[in-house]
């Protein structure tokens, strides 16, 4: 039989993460996670998680150095990391997200197994190319420079067979947040009428995403981002608000 792909995610033990985690275990994929802390709940059957803080360098190294050594190199590598400090939000965006997303790809560009189906996905947000007002300067900078992380090691990795994209989702139920919104019936009803889908969208469908671009169906596709928000970012926002103010 042959050997199933080891898949990487990083900063995936909550909302999309959690359920990428099991969407690759599910299909049968060797799954290890680098999380900053333990996760609260069991992870799904045969994930393995190292704990390490993307801010720290050498930890980072150590890690991917001990998860490599007990599972063998990687095929797929699924970045979902974010910055939940209470430090400085445009050092610590830019560090974890960043240069830690950097750190990840150039410690194991030379360290990908050699055949099979090879990728990198970055999970962003389409906030990367609006502006919103509940989330800082430093967030809408680093969502944006994560696009064009992607679209620069395209081009540097596909010689090597390795492909990078991202996945841009807009707000998704999560395991976490879902009573939220699901108990909040007029949010709801506004994510209805702004949502051509005319529903709010769920962890498991970006992960499906992430899935596809990991696959030989998405074989010759790199550089790449997919919005995952069910049409919202297509309609135009003069549009929208005429139509919710029914004017």
């Amino acid at each position: 039989m042959a050997t199933p792909p080891h898949t990487l995610l990083v900063g995936g033990t909550r909302g999309i993460g959690r359920a990428t985690a099991k969407t690759f275990a599910s299909d049968g994929d060797v799954v290890s996670v680098i999380a900053r802390r333990r996760p609260s709940t069991a992870m799904p059957d045969g994930v393995e998680c190292w704990t390490a803080d993307l801010a720290d360098g050498a930890g980072v190294r150590g890690a991917l150095d001990d998860l490599i050594a007990a599972r063998g190199p990687v095929h797929n590598v699924v970045f979902l990391q974010r910055y939940r400090g209470d430090g400085d939000p445009w050092s610590g965006e830019i560090d974890v997200s960043l240069t830690g997303t950097r750190l990840v790809i150039d410690s194991l560009q030379d360290r990908f197994a050699t055949a099979g189906d090879r990728s990198i996905v970055i999970v962003g947000s389409f906030i990367g190319r609006f502006v919103v007002d509940n989330q800082p300067l430093s967030y809408h900078v680093v969502k944006a420079g994560l696009e064009a992380l992607v679209r620069y090691y395209a081009v540097r990795l596909g010689p090597r067979g390795i492909r990078v994209n991202a996945v841009a989702p807009c707000t998704i139920l999560k395991e976490e947040s879902q009573d939220f919104y699901l108990n909040n019936e007029a949010l709801l009803r506004l994510y209805r009428d702004i949502t051509p889908l005319q529903r709010m969208g769920r962890a498991e469908e970006v992960a499906g995403v992430i899935r596809f671009l990991t696959t030989a169906e998405a074989s010759f596709v790199t550089g790449q981002t997919i919005v995952v928000d069910g049409g919202i970012s297509a309609n135009a926002l003069e549009s929208t608000a005429r139509r919710l103010l029914q004017l």
